[in-house]
């Protein structure tokens, strides 16, 4: 099933001090509620999974989540299939008020961890809960919802939060990998190095540094297009195109492609491939970097892009990793 994505991108300011409070007190409000009609609340979030657990497939423990979940619960975290909530996406959001460790006893904290892992590598799960541990205050702060009924029809399981956006979505949304748009990034406590995506500056920055003076004239642009800007579309690429890139240049490329989506499942990560391959490959992408935004002057480019046929990926670095990622199985009509 195919639906469009409403994209949102507030900068990551604090949210103001009334709303803040008001968000909180219905948080508490409404887990006060549910402790009252039957949900067994935690005090706090469960402990991340140790290294090596296996995991079911994510869209199976997503089942086992949805029928653990008493009415009160469904009635909060639970939307239909087609609700605009589940095309949206954002840097900076909860898609339900209720938090992971305020409104989940322990068992389905446990499940909600297992279904994260389930859609990361090891390495990804471990560096998504460093980031919501940076960015606020861990696991626990992140929200999460289900829309449809699982194993009954379409359905999909979203978790969101401060610089995260990520989905299960076991193949029902036509033409998407992921399950559609997802975001990811940091605010590192410290300088720009501490940041825990910054080695992917570091590794598009190599593609550049290779590039000669006429290929990175072509691919060093003064502006970078608004971040959410990520709808798939049909060529007029910005950037230079693997294409005209050296044997050498490409593979190193392919490095960075390969590192981006190292954090996610071997499943998502080979249908976004697949669907490169099918559509022209790697010859159909382009790469483009930005000069505003450079942080420090030092011509280490802190915004780039990778754009084609099925894919948008969007990283900036400043002042602080927002990224924007877009895989579709198909080209844009």
């Amino acid at each position: 099933m195919q639906r469009d994505t409403h994209v949102e991108c507030p900068e990551c300011a604090p949210v103001p001090a009334r709303r803040r409070f008001l968000v909180t007190a219905g948080a508490a409000v409404a887990a006060a509620a549910g402790g009252a009609l039957g949900i067994d609340r935690a005090l706090a979030a469960v402990d991340p999974l140790p290294k090596g657990t296996k995991v079911a497939l994510a869209e199976t423990t997503v089942q086992r989540l949805y029928e653990s979940l008493t009415a009160p619960q469904r009635q909060a975290v639970v939307m239909p299939f087609d609700h605009p909530s589940a095309t949206k996406i954002s840097a900076n959001w909860h898609i339900v008020p209720q938090k992971i460790g305020e409104f989940f006893n322990n068992d389905q904290q446990r499940m909600i961890h297992e279904i994260l892992r389930g859609v990361t590598s090891e390495e990804g799960y471990d560096r998504f809960l460093r980031q919501m541990q940076d960015d606020d205050g861990g696991f626990g702060n992140f929200s999460c919802a289900i829309f449809g009924e699982p194993g009954k029809g379409p359905s999909e399981w979203v978790m969101t939060g401060r610089h995260l956006t990520i989905r299960a979505d076991g193949n029902s949304i036509d033409g998407a990998a992921f399950g559609g748009p997802i975001v990811y990034g940091h605010q590192a406590p410290g300088n720009q190095a501490a940041n825990l995506f910054y080695y992917q500056t570091q590794m598009a920055n190599q593609v550049f540094q290779a590039l000669d003076g006429k290929q990175r004239e072509k691919a060093l642009l003064p502006m970078a297009p608004k971040e959410d800007a990520i709808q798939v579309k049909k060529g007029d690429y910005a950037g230079i195109a693997l294409g005209e890139m050296s044997k050498d240049q490409k593979e190193l490329v392919h490095k960075v492609m390969m590192a981006l989506l190292a954090p996610y499942r071997e499943a998502d990560v080979k249908e976004a491939v697949d669907a490169v391959h099918a559509h022209g490959g790697g010859e159909k992408l382009h790469f483009s970097f930005y000069k505003n935004e450079d942080l420090g002057n030092d011509q280490e480019w802190d915004i780039w892009r990778i754009e084609g046929p099925t894919l948008v990926w969007h990283f900036r670095g400043a002042p602080h990793v927002h990224t924007w990622v877009n895989f579709r199985t198909k080209p844009a009509a």
